[in-house]
C-alpha cells in the first residue's frame, strides 16, 4: 500500500494553527470531514475515543491519530504540520508538530494495520521529518511524503 493511495494533495496542510491537543484534533476532524463527507463531530469522537485508549503521540514530535468509521468505504489519511508544536501526551513527553490522521472503514482490519505501519515507518525516518518540517507548501510536503514513501517500501 502506497502513501499516495491514502493521502491526496488536498489532504496536506502545511501550517495548521492549534494551541492544544484537543484543538488540533478538532481541526483535523473538520478537515477530514471536508475530505470524506462525514460529520465532523463523528470523526472527532472516533479520534478522541482512540486517544482515551492511549496517546497516539509516538515520539519525536509525531502523532498518528487513527480510528475506524463504519460509514467509510476506503482508507483516508490527512497530514498536517502544526505552526507551533503542542503537548500531545506523547510517549517521550515531547510536543508534536507532525500529525498524520488515518481513518479506516470498520472492516479494514489488515489494511488499516498495514497503512499504520507504512505511515509509522515513513515518519520514523529523521531525514524525512526534517524535510517535512522545512517545507513551506502543501505541494512540497506531499511530494516528500509520496517520494520518501516509495523509498521506504520495504
Amino acid at each position: 500500500m502506497e502513501i499516495a493511495e491514502l493521502i491526496r494533495p488536498e489532504a496536506v496542510v502545511p501550517n495548521l494553527r492549534a494551541t492544544s491537543k484537543k484543538q488540533a484534533l478538532q481541526e483535523l476532524a473538520r478537515r477530514a470531514a471536508d475530505l470524506t463527507g462525514l460529520p465532523e463531530r463523528r470523526i472527532f469522537e472516533v479520534l478522541i475515543e482512540r486517544e482515551r485508549l492511549g496517546t497516539t503521540g509516538v515520539g519525536a514530535g509525531i502523532a498518528i491519530p487513527h480510528g475506524k468509521l463504519s460509514e467509510l468505504d476506503n482508507l483516508w489519511a490527512l497530514f498536517v504540520r502544526l505552526e507551533t508544536p503542542v503537548d500531545f501526551d506523547s510517549i517521550d513527553e515531547q510536543p508534536v508538530d507532525l500529525i498524520c490522521v488515518l481513518l479506516a472503514p470498520e472492516g479494514a482490519g489488515a489494511d488499516h494495520l498495514k497503512a499504520l505501519a507504512r505511515i509509522s515507518r515513513l515518519l520514523r525516518d529523521r531525514s524525512v521529518c526534517e524535510k517535512l518540517r522545512g517545507s513551506e507548501s502543501a505541494d512540497a510536503i506531499y511530494a516528500i511524503l509520496t517520494e520518501s514513501a516509495a523509498s521506504h517500501a520495504a
